[in-house]
């Protein structure tokens, strides 16, 4: 089975328990302005201009950003990890872009890992169709799962789709037993004002099976990626979110997790 992803990542400790392996798959349904990962929201394979250094000397390049592989060889590079994950409790975690927007590809890489006892995680922002999800959940041992805007129409406009599907997928995951870290991106003026964040609430005290709950506080990293794309950042002007406040609003769910973290 062929998909298309564009980087791979070892030792990484933001994408779910212990090291993790993480899996950028490319293309996403949903369009965030404050995306992180510009490059991974288009289905299709991209360049944008790079610079490659020779010694002193610098030289423009063409990057691709994107490229088709198989399950087979990306397997390959997880088992060269398996080591750290035994170490530190880790495994393998399926991102993007929305890995789940790529079954097919995806579920050959859970199934394989689940077969060779490498812990799973999918990164999904929920907007994925409900048997997707069923065929995934006995191969994931953990959902990071985004929640943006409670609103429907907010979430339409800031993303590009509604969210019903979003909360229906998180009700089954729910229902289903699963273990599942909730994500909510903290944007000023956006995701985090106060009917945002009390309807969140609401929605996550209904969900069972969180484990945990990471604020992911916005930050202009991704300012210099949408320039290199020549894609328009309509968030140009926005300040990196203040860690203070977002402690405060991370302090309002302490009683709907385990653990409670601002940054993932």
């Amino acid at each position: 089975m062929r998909g298309i992803i564009f980087d791979t990542r070892s030792f990484s400790v933001h994408d779910g328990p212990g090291i993790r392996k993480a899996i950028f798959f490319k293309g996403c349904p949903l369009k965030c302005l404050w995306c992180h990962n510009p490059e991974s929201q288009s289905f299709d394979r991209e360049s944008m201009p790079g610079v490659q250094r020779v010694g002193n000397k610098s030289f423009g390049q063409v990057q691709a950003i994107g490229y088709e592989t198989t399950a087979r060889d990306v397997m390959q590079g997880i088992r060269a990890d398996i080591p750290f994950f035994e170490e530190s409790g880790g495994g393998v975690t399926l991102t993007g872009g929305e890995p789940l927007a790529q079954p097919e590809f995806a579920l050959e890489l859970l199934k394989t890992c689940t077969k060779e006892s490498i812990s799973t995680a999918v990164d999904t922002c929920g907007h994925a169709p409900r048997n997707t999800f069923v065929q995934s959940m006995p191969f994931t041992n953990v959902y990071l799962f985004d929640l943006k805007l409670a609103d429907s129409l907010e979430h339409k406009k800031i993303t590009g789709v509604g969210n019903e599907l979003i909360l229906k997928n998180l009700e089954l995951l729910s229902s289903s037993g699963k273990n599942i870290i909730i994500r909510i991106p903290l944007v000023d003026g956006i995701t985090d004002t106060r009917k945002n964040i009390n309807n969140i609430k609401e929605i996550v005290a209904n969900i069972k099976g969180v484990s945990r709950i990471d604020f992911l506080p916005y930050h202009s990293l991704a300012k210099n990626k949408f320039c290199k794309q020549e894609k328009e950042y309509e968030l140009n002007r926005m300040e990196n979110y203040s860690k203070s406040k977002a402690q405060e609003i991370a302090r309002l769910f302490a009683d709907l997790a385990p653990v409670i973290s601002v940054g993932g």
